[in-house]
C-alpha cells in the first residue's frame, strides 16, 4: 500500500474495520438496474478543442463557496449537481495555470440518490454540499500510478449481497475530506465530528444511478483524476446542486 512512491503500513485488522462503516456511508444497494452511463464522459479522444480556457474563477459558483477555495489551490473537481433532490451530476476538472483556470476533463456521474443537503446527516442519502480537500485514495484494485497517498486493500471490497452492479463500485476511490482524519486510508472509521455527522463521502466508480452521499462517475474519469491530483497542487472539490454552488 503505497504513499507517494513509498509504502503505507495499515494494520489489516484496522482496514477491515472500518469497512462496514465505509461500504454503508458510500455504497449500498437498494436494488438499482446498474446501468453504466461511460458514454457520456468528454474524456473522449477529438473533444480537447471544446475544452474552456482562460477562466478568472469557477463557472457558476458564486461568492460564498469560492473564497473558500485555498488560494493555493491549482486543481478544483466541480460536481454540478442537476437539482436538490436529484442524484444526477457533472463532474468537472479545472486546473489553474498563471491566474487563471482551464477545464480539464469532464464526465456525467451520480451523487446521493436524494440530492443534496447542507447539512448532512449519517443515513440522509444526501450529498453534502461545500467545499472539500481532498488528500487520500485507495481502491480494491492495484495503485494506477496515483499522485495522491493510496491504499490497495481487498478490504474496500463491497459486499457480495449488494446488487452485481455495485460490485465494482471501490475499485478506486477518493477521500472527499468530510468529517474524515486527513492522511489515513479513505476507509478508516474516525469521525470527528461523530458518527451523526455521518462520513466515508468518497469519488467512486459509478454503478448506473445514485449513491448513499458519495459522488460517482465512470472507471475512465476515476483513473485520470487518480492520475492527474497532486497533493503539491492542493485538490480540492467543491460539490453541490447548481441553485446551492451559485448561492
Amino acid at each position: 500500500m503505497r504513499i507517494g512512491g513509498a509504502m503505507r503500513t495499515t494494520a489489516a485488522a484496522a482496514v477491515c474495520g472500518a469497512l462496514l462503516v465505509s461500504l454503508t456511508a458510500c455504497g449500498g444497494s437498494d436494488g438499482e438496474d446498474g446501468r453504466r452511463d461511460d458514454a457520456r464522459s468528454s474524456d473522449k479522444p477529438g473533444q480537447a478543442q471544446a475544452r474552456t480556457v482562460d477562466l478568472k474563477r469557477i463557472p457558476d459558483v458564486g461568492d460564498r463557496l469560492q473564497k473558500q477555495i485555498p488560494v493555493n489551490s491549482r486543481q478544483v473537481v466541480a460536481v454540478y449537481g442537476e437539482g436538490k433532490d436529484s442524484a444526477d451530476s457533472r463532474i468537472v476538472l479545472y486546473t489553474k495555470s498563471g491566474a487563471t483556470w482551464d477545464q480539464t476533463r469532464s464526465w456525467q456521474g451520480h451523487n446521493g440518490k436524494k440530492g443534496w443537503t447542507t447539512d448532512h446527516r449519517e443515513g440522509d442519502k444526501r450529498s453534502p454540499v461545500g467545499v472539500f480537500t481532498l488528500s487520500d485514495a485507495g481502491g480494491v484494485l492495484d495503485d494506477p500510478g496515483a499522485k495522491l497517498p493510496y491504499t490497495q486493500s481487498a478490504g474496500f471490497q463491497a459486499p457480495r449481497y449488494w446488487a452485481k452492479s455495485h460490485w465494482n463500485d471501490f475499485d478506486y476511490v477518493i477521500a472527499i475530506d468530510y468529517n474524515r482524519v486527513k492522511g489515513t486510508s479513505p476507509n478508516d472509521p474516525t469521525r470527528p465530528q461523530g458518527q451523526s455527522k455521518g462520513g466515508s463521502i468518497w469519488l467512486h466508480m459509478d454503478h448506473g444511478s445514485g449513491t448513499s452521499a458519495c459522488v460517482s462517475l465512470p472507471k475512465r474519469g476515476m483513473e485520470y483524476l487518480l492520475r492527474t491530483l497532486d497533493p503539491a497542487k492542493h485538490p480540492v472539490v467543491v460539490m453541490g446542486d447548481k441553485a446551492d454552488l451559485k448561492s
